[in-house]
């Protein structure tokens, strides 16, 4: 496929119940704190995954392909705050019934301040997708074959990416925002015949100001 540009439109607000960002939404629920330097959160999430999906003309490797479409994902969340770093985990589920797949997200992360005006998160995470997922997105259906294009069952993999989020402050009101990722895409997502390249990298520019 072509790269794809898209620009958005992102809301962020958060009080002690809601957190929300862009199409992203997470309920808190009642967290734990271990002493001063640990807290244990705990929250449901949902959002709609706006990268997720093709149509045929997207591509001539596509062509005669049936579309895949993106959807709303919900699951839980739970995250272990320290002073050394953070871990979080994740499992969601495709509410919207297209891939009937399920993910669960393992990531550690650590933000490090300099000046008050800019922030450096460097984070790590396993991507588990279930053979549901990958099936329905690199999955190719037998009257889908064609020349080249094999049919093609998706199983579960596994796919580590590593990627580093930016905040520049200009001033308590405006700021830029710079999140740059690789992802080594599972074995069982390479094998597909969709599929000619071992990683996936994405860039997100963004300006954000605080009412």
């Amino acid at each position: 496929m072509k790269r794809e540009y898209k620009a958005i439109p992102i809301l962020q607000y958060e009080n002690q119940y809601v957190r929300l960002f862009g199409p992203g939404l997470e309920i808190k629920l009642p967290g734990y704190r271990i002493n001063d330097g640990q807290k244990l959160h705990f929250g449901l999430v949902g959002r709609y995954a706006l990268s997720a999906g093709y149509e045929s003309d997207d591509s001539r490797q596509l062509a005669g392909m049936n579309e895949r479409k993106g959807g709303v994902w919900a699951g839980a969340k739970a995250k272990w705050e320290s002073s050394v770093a953070n871990i979080t985990a994740e499992w969601t589920t495709d509410l919207s019934g297209h891939s009937n797949g399920h993910l669960l997200n393992l990531g550690i992360d650590k933000t490090w301040r300099f000046d008050n005006q800019v922030m450096l998160t460097p984070r790590l995470q396993a991507k588990w997708q279930d053979s549901n997922y990958i099936d329905y997105y690199f999955g190719v259906r037998d009257n889908e074959i064609r020349a080249g294009r094999a049919a093609y069952k998706g199983n579960a993999g596994i796919s580590p990416e590593f990627a580093l989020r930016t905040v520049y402050k200009l001033d308590p009101h405006h700021s830029i925002i710079l999140d740059a990722g690789v992802t080594a895409l599972a074995p069982e997502i390479k094998d597909s015949p969709l599929v000619d390249r071992s990683t996936e990298n994405n860039i997100f520019l963004g300006y954000l100001y605080r009412f």
